[in-house]
């Protein structure tokens, strides 16, 4: 269940997947990054966390960044993802100034990484008939922290 109302087809899967097939493009703000990998490692057991929301054909990191590098920098091999279409119209790149997704998605396959929060990716919410942060798109997965190091 979703509390914002999306055209359906939007998502095109919700499972874990291997780290190593994601494309990030922005930098994080390392302090951020920093404490959140030092939460997550401070629960004894598990800790619930939003899945990183990744476009299915690119696998580029549309959002999620800090989640994917505090995941890496903890050694996780699997992260929890959920794919969209990421060409889909009611998905946009920022509020005034938006970026092509086109450059976004060569920008996550290149070494060279878009500054932090230079995106702003948007979901359009067909019951408000306003733009949502496209985090309310991804889904709360249970991660195994007992075996950090």
């Amino acid at each position: 269940m979703y509390s914002i109302d999306f055209d359906k087809n939007l998502i095109r899967g919700v499972n874990l997947i291997d780290i190593e097939l994601l494309n990030p493009h922005e930098k994080v703000i390392e302090k951020k990054k920093t404490s959140l990998a030092k939460f997550i490692k401070s629960y004894d057991n598990y800790y619930i966390i939003s899945s990183i929301v990744c476009c299915h054909k690119s696998m580029l990191i549309i959002d999620g960044h800090h989640r994917y590098f505090a995941l890496k920098e903890l050694g996780f091999k699997k992260v929890p993802v959920t794919h969209i279409d990421y060409s889909h119209k009611s998905i946009r790149t920022g509020k005034l100034n938006s970026i092509d997704k086109e450059y976004i998605i060569k920008m996550g396959r290149s070494d060279e990484l878009m500054e932090p929060k230079s995106t702003e990716h948007a979901v359009y919410c067909n019951k408000t008939k306003k733009w949502q942060p496209i985090i309310l798109l991804s889904s709360m997965f249970k991660i195994y922290t007992k075996d950090i190091l």
